[in-house]
C-alpha cells in the first residue's frame, strides 16, 4: 500500500466493523416492532370467553340452538327447491354445528381455566388469613395464660381479709391474757364489711 491509501483510509476501533448498527439509546423506550400477528388483550378476550360459556350453559342457548335447528330442518325440507340451500342429509347444517362446538369447546376450557386461576389465588388468600387468625389465636392464649399466671400471685380482698381477721384474732388474744378483753373497731364494723362483698 502506498502512503497515500493508508492516510486517507479510516482507523475503526479494535473490535468495531466497519459497517456497525446505530447504538441504541438506553434513555429512550425501543419504537415498537411491526408484527404480522395481531395483538390483543388477554383479559379482554379471557372476558368474553366467560361470558360465551356462561351462555352456552345456559338453558336459554339450547332452546335457541334447537329453535334454529328445527327452522333450518324445516325451511330445508318444505321450502320451494328453488329457496332451499342445505338438502336432506343436511351436510352444511352439519358443518356448523361442528364450528360452533369447535369454537365452544377452547372458550369453556379458557373460561375454566381463569376460574381455576381465581380459585387458587382465593384458596391462597384464605390459607394467609387462617395463618394469621391462628397466630393471633396463639398469641391472645399466651397472654390470657399470662394474666392467669400472674392473677394467681395477686392477693384477693377476701384473702386480705382473712388475713386480717386472723391478725386481729391473735392481737385480742395476746392482749386478753394481759389485760382483760379489748374491742377493737374490726369487730363493730364486721357487719359492713359483709355488706361490701
Amino acid at each position: 500500500m502506498t502512503p497515500e491509501r493508508e492516510g486517507t483510509r479510516e482507523r475503526t476501533p479494535a473490535g468495531a466493523t466497519a459497517a456497525s448498527r446505530p447504538r441504541a439509546r438506553l434513555d429512550q423506550p425501543r419504537a415498537p416492532r411491526r408484527r404480522l400477528i395481531p395483538e390483543w388483550d388477554p383479559e379482554a378476550f379471557g372476558r368474553l370467553s366467560e361470558r360465551i360459556a356462561r351462555f352456552l350453559g345456559t338453558g336459554r342457548f339450547i332452546v335457541w340452538m334447537t329453535v334454529v335447528i328445527v327452522l333450518w330442518v324445516v325451511w330445508n325440507v318444505f321450502a320451494p327447491s328453488v329457496l332451499r340451500f342445505d338438502n336432506y342429509p343436511f351436510i352444511f347444517l352439519t358443518l356448523m354445528l361442528s364450528l360452533q362446538a369447535s369454537y365452544a369447546a377452547p372458550l369453556i376450557l379458557l373460561a375454566q381455566n381463569r376460574q381455576d386461576d381465581r380459585d387458587r389465588v382465593n384458596l391462597e388468600q384464605d390459607r394467609k388469613q387462617n395463618e394469621r387468625s391462628i397466630a393471633d389465636t396463639e398469641y391472645l392464649t399466651r397472654e390470657i395464660a399470662a394474666l392467669r399466671i400472674g392473677l394467681g400471685e395477686v392477693a384477693t380482698r377476701d384473702w386480705i381479709r382473712s388475713e386480717l381477721q386472723d391478725l386481729v384474732k391473735e392481737l385480742e388474744e395476746r392482749r386478753d391474757g394481759h389485760h382483760g378483753h379489748v374491742v377493737f373497731p374490726a369487730e363493730r364494723s364486721h357487719g359492713r364489711d359483709v355488706d361490701d362483698r
